[in-house]
């Protein structure tokens, strides 16, 4: 009942925030007499901040229409690669009227960049995903709002994560013969995982995998979110904080961790920071600090625009990572498309490079979680592995703002363009998926319905 109760508030304040946003209007406009009152410029920063307090906040735009590529503006078209239903393969496609630049961005590498489903949408990585585009085909995957997914559509499970990956990466490969994978924060685990499996069956692996402050190994510098996963069971969470979607979504029914929890959740990590950060907001407002201002809407249009988890996905993803390690313990068996368990197996990567990244500050994935990466795939050659730990940055500032663009994208650009140009020079070619399906079929594990696998892996 909590969602439904969520909703009725929801759309009870809705009117309010409305009035709110035409009050602050009438109230800074100095054409309209309201805006002649000696208080206006007060009175309309408090109905602002009412308003956004109140509103709804919707998927935010990537907005990204142009990047300038060794100082000629090139136009930006995004479009969808491969629509499943939970998630789009979103494409930021260049075009450029220059016969010079149009040439360096088809020998530019591709790169297919994982963002996190924990919670924020992948409009998270606007910049990070800007910066790339200076250098890079860039790819990325945008995950859907669970509760506008229909229930006919189906479940979610971390293992259909896992073979999204796999799948997208077989497109990029399908058009370039190779590519490059980056992982933000949560998608560290499933990507090594598809990774894993890939080199498993003897497919071709991405040239290159940067993960960026992910919880490889959990266990690590447990942070306050890693104690909250840990320390709580299963059927707490089960309980706690799953909930279905009410009727007025198209996902009417589905078993989903609300998005709004999690805000709550976000928010109560630093309830003093984000207070002190509206009531500064209000402030810029009186003394007309339009930059200020406009700096903190586009931060809060970001963080307070929130998705719907699937539960199963959220669930597993729970128990695997944060409460069985079963990646670093060796005994995460996935469900492939064909409903056989297979075992993930990092030490069977031999050729993709890969390059772990921590903050130092990072309150969200703890030291040293990420770089456990390197003691899993130890049969990778130490000369094909990279660790960097940015000093000062906290989670945020590994994939975004100065330290990213300053620090890390150079040694992230350069790693890959290192690796691309000798993988071009010797890559291997990848068998054909059939088969590399034929082969899985002849394992000692015996082909099952995906319900039964699941049934009997649990």
């Amino acid at each position: 009942m909590l969602y439904q109760i969520y909703e009725a508030q929801r759309s009870l304040m809705e009117p309010f925030a409305d009035f709110a946003q035409a009050a602050s209007k009438l109230y800074s406009n100095p054409l309209s007499p309201f805006g002649q009152h000696p208080l206006a410029q007060r009175i309309s920063a408090g109905y602002d901040l009412v308003y956004r307090l109140g509103k709804d906040y919707e998927k935010p735009e990537f907005g990204i229409k142009t990047v300038n590529v060794e100082g000629v503006d090139v136009a930006i078209h995004e479009r969808v690669e491969i629509d499943k239903p939970f998630c789009e393969l979103r494409r930021f496609k260049r075009f450029s009227d220059d016969p010079q630049t149009l040439g360096r961005l088809k020998e530019q590498p591709a790169v297919l960049i994982v963002a996190p489903l924990s919670g924020h949408y992948a409009t998270l990585l606007r910049d990070t995903v800007r910066t790339m585009l200076r250098d890079h085909k860039v790819y990325i995957t945008d995950w859907r709002n669970a509760r506008i997914v229909p229930l006919e559509q189906g479940e979610f499970h971390l293992d259909d994560y896992v073979n999204y990956v796999q799948e997208f990466i077989r497109h990029l490969q399908g058009e370039y013969g190779n590519c490059h994978v980056i992982s933000v924060c949560q998608p560290t685990v499933p990507v090594l995982a598809a990774v894993s499996l890939m080199a498993s069956r003897g497919e071709k692996t991405p040239l290159t995998m940067t993960m960026m402050g992910g919880p490889i190994d959990a266990r690590k510098s447990p942070t306050a979110v890693n104690n909250l996963a840990m320390n709580k069971s299963f059927e707490w969470f089960e309980s706690n904080v799953i909930y279905r979607v009410p009727t007025n979504f198209p996902g009417a029914g589905r078993r989903v961790y609300p998005g709004f929890l999690q805000h709550s959740g976000f928010v109560a990590m630093n309830p003093d920071r984000h207070l002190s950060s509206h009531y500064d907001y209000f402030k810029h407002l009186i003394a007309g600090d339009d930059t200020n201002a406009e700096a903190h809407r586009k931060f809060y249009d970001e963080y307070n625009a929130v998705l719907d988890m699937d539960a199963d996905y959220y669930l597993e993803t729970i128990r695997v990572v944060f409460q069985e390690f079963q990646l670093v313990n060796g005994t995460w068996d996935v469900i492939s498309p064909e409903g056989e368990l297979e075992r993930v197996r990092p030490e069977d990567i031999t050729t993709t490079a890969h390059f772990t990244i921590e903050g130092e500050l990072d309150d969200i994935s703890g030291s040293g979680q990420t770089e456990a990466a390197h003691s899993l795939c130890f049969n990778v050659p130490k000369a094909r592995q990279k660790h960097l730990e940015v000093k000062g940055a906290g989670h945020y500032g590994i994939f975004s703002g100065r330290r990213w663009r300053e620090v890390v994208y150079p040694q992230v650009r350069d790693f890959i363009l290192q690796h691309n140009e000798a993988g071009s020079a010797g890559g291997r070619k990848a068998p054909a998926r059939k088969a590399v399906t034929a082969a899985a079929r002849k394992s000692p594990v015996k082909a099952r319905t995906t319900v039964e696998a699941r049934a009997r892996r649990k």
